[in-house]
């Protein structure tokens, strides 16, 4: 028997995962998918709130404001890239302007500090390019932006690190109470016996809670579609511009990445199927028109993706973070701002299991510490040259568009959690992600793949299941 499951592999997930690997407790992750990161992790805005929108008084306004403050220093300890770039929620009318001053004082209430309140003139000193049709803006100085595949990886891969076990294609389908713990039951019939259980689940939150008999809550999907523009544009903005938000959230924003790319989006649709992640026509039209309205000189020739992201929409308008019933918890409608809050949720949750009376003493072997997944690509050439004196396999680029090298990503599939295909990879590494989207350099990946797990060249799919790259050799190679 483990003392702790925790069911979902997200980002909130693994924030838990990773605080609770610091203690003498045996951890145990799993995921109906076939990699962490796959749900709502994958495919959101990738913004640090800074925690004006949240109603006062809420848990999502209290953990999005603590989890803001603790994130600077989270990604710092997870040699994650976090930049303070600050946000501007534009107006474009008198009704407008009456919301921001709303804002803003909700904001303060919240306990956030640096907000602003600007009229054109003093938008266009910070942004040159705002629309022609913006006229006032609340400013954010605390807003920030991450990447929020790499805080989960990191955050899972430090736990494994200290212990934690990942399993993964685990979809669970029941959960039977047995001795002092709880069984957690896959589709397969594989198992975990566990003293406590975590449901963070994501969308599928309320269906775990469900088999625990705890049926108090809802949560359904509401889909949001991007549009993600090449590093070209990524100079367009340096602060992250939303619209005045509305009751399906805070509309499209318009948004620098980390890695120096464009984001635009998100759409937002309430809808049935937990599964649909499809992009429309309909969807790209409405972000391209709203993005044009914030921000001017949007070059939408200069998309080369775009994606659709599953946000868990809870029923009673708040985090639900509760335990129906002893040793089980509940972290579920965590919906934006749940990735600024994933830290804040973590130490919540952790307090949660000392109030239960679960024992948590701190390991004198604990790594608290994680170095930077593109720490090569950081280093000076003296220090590349060092490395590739002894691994010469760091100075070949396998992805030029994003220079990606083939230690980098030999390195990547040997580090917890290891990737088992090309979109594993894409993720860790950025390999892929350029312009050209893999044109070139996939069929090499697929081979370094192959080496590295040990399998057929044929065998190496894009995302799992049955998504093959290759069908077979068209010739015998004799």
């Amino acid at each position: 028997m483990v003392d702790v499951c925790i069911i979902g592999a997200g980002v909130v997930g693994g924030m838990i995962a990773e605080r609770l690997s610091k203690y003498e407790l045996s951890l145990t992750i799993v995921d109906k998918g076939g990699d962490v990161a796959l749900g709502a992790t994958r495919a959101n805005s990738a913004i640090v709130h800074a925690g004006f929108d949240a109603k006062e008084g809420t848990l999502k306004a209290r953990l999005n404001v603590r989890g803001s403050q603790m994130m600077e220093e989270t990604c710092k300890r997870l040699g994650v890239k976090y930049k303070r770039n600050g946000s501007l929620v534009v107006g474009f009318s008198d009704e407008d302007r009456e919301t921001l001053k709303e804002l803003k004082a909700r904001g303060e209430k919240n306990g956030v500090t640096g907000l602003e309140l600007l009229d054109r003139e003093q938008i266009l000193k910070i942004e040159k390019n705002i629309g022609d049709s913006v006229t006032c803006a609340l400013l954010a100085k605390t807003g920030a932006i991450v990447c929020p595949y790499e805080l989960c990886m990191a955050a899972v891969g430090l736990a494994m690190d200290n212990g934690a076990a990942l399993k993964l294609d685990f979809d669970v389908v029941k959960i039977e109470r047995e001795g002092e713990g709880y069984r957690v039951i896959s589709g397969t019939g594989e198992s975990v016996l566990a003293k406590c259980v975590i449901n963070a689940a994501g969308v599928h939150s309320d269906d775990i809670a469900a088999l625990v008999g705890d049926e108090s809550f809802t949560v359904h999907a509401r889909r949001g579609e991007y549009m993600l523009l090449d590093k070209e544009c990524g100079r367009l903005i340096s602060h992250t511009v939303f619209r005045c938000p509305s009751k399906m959230g805070k509309g499209i924003l318009v948004s620098p990445t980390v890695d120096g790319n464009l984001l635009l989006g998100p759409t937002a649709e309430d809808i049935d199927d937990k599964s649909d992640v499809k992009t429309t026509a309909e969807g790209i039209a409405k972000i391209r028109a709203s993005a044009a309205e914030q921000v001017s000189g949007v070059d939408f020739g200069k998309v080369i993706t775009s994606f659709t992201g599953l946000r868990s929409v809870g029923s009673t308008g708040d985090f639900i973070i509760n335990s129906p019933t002893d040793n089980f918890v509940n972290v579920a409608g965590i919906e934006s701002p749940g990735l600024t809050s994933a830290p804040a949720i973590a130490e919540y949750v952790e307090g949660m299991l000392y109030d239960m009376g679960i024992t948590l003493s701190e390991k004198q072997s604990y790594i608290s510490e994680r170095r930077p997944t593109h720490y090569f690509s950081s280093l000076t050439n003296e220090e590349k040259n060092e490395i590739i004196k002894e691994h010469p396999e760091y100075a070949r680029v396998i992805c030029r568009c994003e220079l990606v090298t083939e230690g980098e990503i030999r390195e990547a599939i040997r580090t917890n959690p290891p990737p088992r295909d090309i979109d594993g990879v894409k993720r860790r590494t950025r390999a892929t992600m350029g312009r050209c989207q893999g044109g070139f350099c996939t069929p090499s990946i697929v081979e370094i793949l192959a080496e590295e797990l040990g399998i057929d060249y044929e065998e190496v799919t894009k995302l799992g299941g049955k998504s093959y790259i290759n069908i077979g050799k068209t010739k015998s190679g004799d």
